[in-house]
């Protein structure tokens, strides 16, 4: 299981929202690429970025500070919002970017996400952010006729390298992983998912190490780690662990 820190951008800041409101948005770092930097410092190897600005205008509003990230670490970045027709894709993978989120266009164009699923295997992710099992998109302003698990379907075959399916009820408010929707939708799927919204503790952490969660291809943390809930040597120790038990 791979555990993402999170960085949401904002106006050039790192911030982190309640419930995806931008009216409701925290700066906890006003420079992005030393927030990445402190994240690979304490042992994470791989990153998820949102631009936030990008994924209300429909294209990229942050280029400044994701550039700056992806020149600052060595450790892999997945990138979402914004991202919304292949130029835009490919200008990303194209910058160091290891993973590009898709979100509102897969619900829009879901031929984009095949063609580019197609073109750069590994590298292209679905974003599928639900509010009440609806798909949320545009930022999370409009919600779609689209369950999540039909979503999910339309990309079984397209060689997708994973679902990020957030709840957006639980995003910023730390109140734990909705880990029943999320089994729901991996049992559903043969696409591997990751969890994201609410993780609060290590807690969680244990909890996606039960062997139900053995399917999940990780988790991503935000508030939590900014705020100190969630310890992130202690967090990484017990994934470690878990990795290192099954494999004895």
């Amino acid at each position: 299981m791979i555990l993402f820190p999170a960085i949401d951008l904002k106006d050039g800041e790192c911030v982190r929202l309640i419930h995806g409101d931008m009216a409701q948005a925290t700066v906890f770092n006003t420079n992005p690429a030393a927030q990445a930097c402190a994240f690979e410092a304490q042992g994470f190897d791989y990153l998820h970025v949102v631009d936030l600005d990008g994924a209300f205008a429909g294209k990229p509003m942050n280029a400044q500070a994701v550039e700056a990230i992806v020149g600052a670490v060595k450790m892999r970045v997945q990138l979402g919002g914004g991202i919304r027709d292949m130029r835009t894709i490919e200008g990303w993978l194209g910058k160091g970017i290891s993973r590009v989120i898709i979100g509102t266009a897969a619900v829009k164009d879901p031929d984009l996400v095949r063609e580019a699923a197609r073109r750069h295997p590994g590298r292209i992710a679905v974003g599928v952010d639900a509010r009440d099992g609806l798909v949320a998109v545009e930022g999370w302003a409009k919600v779609s006729q689209v369950s999540a698990v039909e979503l999910g379907k339309r990309f079984e075959d397209a060689g997708v390298a994973a679902i990020i399916y957030t709840d957006i009820a639980r995003d910023g408010v730390l109140k734990g992983l909705n880990i029943e929707a999320t089994l729901a939708l991996a049992d559903a799927l043969t696409i591997p998912v990751i969890a994201s919204g609410g993780l609060a503790s290590l807690d969680d952490i244990r909890r996606l190490l039960q062997p139900d969660c053995a399917r999940l291809a990780g988790a991503i943390s935000g508030r939590a780690l900014y705020d100190g809930r969630l310890d992130p040597a202690q967090a990484l120790a017990l994934i470690r662990a878990a990795k290192e038990a099954s494999l004895a």
